[in-house]
């Protein structure tokens, strides 16, 4: 019982582990660390995630960004995060750079829903302390532009969203990420947006 309660603490240090790093902390090999693995998972000690990332953690916001990389928690996730919206998400939202074989995982009754978005526009996320670990969340106008760039929020929604926020969101940050995008089409949703709102 101890050596389990010493091998869990090591793992809460960890946002996601896989087997290797599991094998590595009890010092056993991987045939043995399978069959430890099982016992934690059946005695509700770990949790598996998907195929080979598992965690200690109940908190799906926490783990999100930690299972595919690279990865960063976006759209409503995002904007619910920095308070720029009422509504709480009945999933956490991920936007990812690689394929997806797996969109959408069911994580402890609560479901990470992964989006794939062109290289070109992965950017515009940082790295943040959430609950002594670092996750990575998308800056607030990144969230918006994302929302718009994979069509996740209506425009009429994110209009009230900025109507609602207008100390909080930076405009002339969200013109130009908008810009970065080299999309005319993007650049002037996010123009007409900000005018129709009143912030020019």
């Amino acid at each position: 019982m101890h050596k389990t309660i010493k091998l869990l603490r090591d793992l809460d240090r960890y946002p996601v582990f896989d087997l290797n790093i599991l094998r590595s902390a009890i010092g056993k090999p991987s045939a043995y660390a399978k069959v430890y693995l099982s016992r934690l998972k059946k005695a509700g000690l770990v949790f598996r995630i998907e195929r080979n990332k598992y965690t200690v953690h109940k908190n799906a916001f926490l783990v999100a960004s930690r299972i595919l990389w690279p990865s960063y928690i976006s759209l409503w996730s995002a904007l619910r995060f920095y308070n720029l919206t009422e509504q709480i998400p009945h999933a956490v939202s991920v936007v990812t750079s690689r394929r997806i074989k797996k969109p959408v995982l069911d994580f402890l009754g609560t479901k990470i829903i992964f989006s794939c978005i062109d290289k070109k526009y992965f950017w515009g996320f940082k790295k943040i302390n959430y609950e002594g670990f670092e996750i990575f969340i998308a800056e607030p106008e990144k969230a918006i532009l994302d929302s718009i760039l994979l069509e996740k929020v209506s425009e009429q929604e994110i209009l009230e969203i900025i109507k609602r926020n207008r100390k909080e969101i930076n405009f002339k940050k969200l013109k130009k990420l908008s810009s970065e995008t080299k999309s005319k089409d993007v650049a002037e949703k996010v123009k007409n947006i900000l005018e129709r709102a009143g912030c020019k």
